[in-house]
């Protein structure tokens, strides 16, 4: 896994956007000619990058809104922030 810093802002990249998807039930990462069915923990972390909030500070939120340690779920976040950039689906 790449490394990401603490200070960084993920945020979506022009033309990428979370959508609602009424028809499949579920939320959606839409971008150029692709489509990613989300989970709920995927939206949790997505709705949050908006390239103003630092990844600690969406980290600190994600631990709040779930009740669980930063540390025991920062590494799955970054891994999956990472792999949503090399997909070109977020910009850190």
């Amino acid at each position: 896994m790449s490394e990401i810093s603490s200070s960084c802002a993920p945020k979506l990249p022009r033309g990428v956007r979370l959508q609602d998807d009424k028809v499949r039930g579920g939320w959606c990462l839409l971008g150029p000619e692709r489509v990613f069915q989300l989970d709920d923990v995927a939206v949790e972390i997505l709705s949050r990058c908006d390239g103003v909030r630092t990844l600690e500070a969406i980290e600190a939120d994600l631990a709040e809104t779930f009740d669980v340690n930063v540390a025991d779920m920062s590494d799955d976040v970054r891994e999956f922030l990472v792999g949503m950039a090399e997909k070109g689906m977020v910009q850190l």
